[in-house]
């Protein structure tokens, strides 16, 4: 009885020991794998039990880290993205302070951005509306504004972090680039209109004339076919012109460069325009200059010239002079044609170089608009820039700058 006891006794005692020692080898065991995945180390255990269960945790590892180096491209490209748009982008909490905002949204409204608040970043009151509205519906809100100290045209649109709640996402766009070019195809189409409806008016009224009767006239009727010829020559000519200007700002036209003495031009320029300045009794001088060659289309810098003088000419008073020049500067040609006229207001000096927009007291005489447009896009082409100077009363100086080599 009393063996039996020690036999089980003993039994038991080497059972509990081997209890004891497998579990604090699978603790052991437990304990190198966890030191394993936590130091990012290879998963191994020599223990039967625990390798199903580290291949489970290596490939979960390996699962998780494809996920993590996905979700690290996809932030990545994100943030090029956000970094590169033209739009502004500003993310905020449900406390109103901006926690991200883009190159964009800083180059817009100063940086640094993130921290202040949204009133504080976006600085006007139209633009901080539309984002309390769109805090207190929950709803997208769009707003326009035109900010006078900057000049700049935006529109905000601000919309719910799906997110984060409370929070908001803010898109900025600049508009400004878009509102010129909206007004600058609106005055076209409103110059157009204006250039083409008078020699149409005159054409009718013309033609009525000569179909009532007068085309019978010995006198009058060679006068008023010498004036219908004389309108239809400026449609064409008008019409000539815009399609000179649309190749040119098409890229159509194609440059033929070689170098050329500028000297030349200006003598050339200034022979073809003599007779019209000696009709106009306007002295018209070459001041003599010997600056180096440029590389340039002749024909196309004599027409740029051309068209200068020819306007310096109609707007000098008899008696005036017009007076040409070229010098060298920082690598390029500068040609200057200067005139003693009637000069050129402040107001409409930034916009001479547009399409058919004329100074209104010049609207009285000849041409269309076009000539001072022609001869800007043919100096860009050139790679160079043309601009003017003037004070009313005093007379005008139009440059332009043709590259050197």
């Amino acid at each position: 009885m009393n063996s039996a006891f020690f036999v089980g006794f003993a039994i038991g005692i080497v059972v509990a020991v081997l209890f004891a020692w497998r579990y604090f080898a699978l603790r052991r065991g437990l304990r190198n794998l966890t030191d394993q995945v936590k130091n990012g180390d290879k998963l191994s255990n020599s223990s039967r039990d625990l390798s199903e269960l580290a291949s489970v945790v290596s490939a979960q590892r390996s699962t998780f880290n494809l996920q993590l180096s996905a979700s690290d491209t996809e932030r990545s490209r994100l943030s090029a993205i956000l970094d590169q748009l033209t739009d502004g982008v500003l993310i905020a909490d449900a406390d109103g302070s901006v926690q991200f905002a883009n190159p964009a949204a800083e180059k817009l409204f100063g940086s640094p951005l993130a921290g202040r608040s949204v009133a504080e970043a976006i600085r006007h009151h139209f633009l901080v509306d539309a984002w309390r509205r769109c805090r207190e519906t929950g709803e997208p809100q769009t707003e326009s504004v035109e900010v006078p100290a900057s000049r700049h045209f935006l529109q905000l649109i601000v919309i719910p972090d799906r997110d984060t709640r409370g929070g908001t996402l803010l898109l900025v766009q600049d508009l400004t680039r878009v509102r010129k070019l909206e007004t600058v195809r609106r005055d076209f189409v409103s110059n157009l209109s204006h250039e083409l409806r008078t020699p149409l008016a005159s054409l009718k009224a013309l033609t009525e004339t000569l179909q009532d009767g007068a085309l019978s006239d010995p006198e009058a009727g060679p006068r008023f076919l010498g004036r219908i010829h004389t309108e239809v020559d400026a449609l064409t000519q008008m019409a000539q012109e815009l399609l000179d200007l649309s190749k040119i700002e098409s890229g159509q036209v194609e440059l033929v460069l070689r170098m050329v003495d500028p000297s030349a031009l200006l003598k050339s320029a200034s022979e073809r325009m003599h007779v019209q300045a000696e009709r106009a009794g306007v002295e018209l001088t070459v001041e003599t200059a010997a600056p180096r060659e440029v590389n340039a289309d002749a024909a196309r810098v004599e027409q740029v010239l051309v068209n200068l003088i020819h306007n310096a000419v109609k707007f000098t008073r008899r008696g005036g002079t017009v007076t040409l020049s070229a010098k060298e500067e920082e690598g390029a040609v500068i040609f200057a044609v200067r005139d003693t006229g009637v000069g050129i207001p402040s107001d409409d000096l930034s916009r001479i170089f547009e399409r058919f927009y004329r100074v209104d007291k010049s609207r009285v005489g000849s041409g269309t608009g076009l000539g001072l447009s022609i001869a800007k896009h043919i100096v860009e082409a050139h790679g160079g820039k043309i601009w003017a100077e003037s004070r009313e009363g005093e007379g005008s100086v139009f440059c332009f700058s043709i590259p050197m080599g």
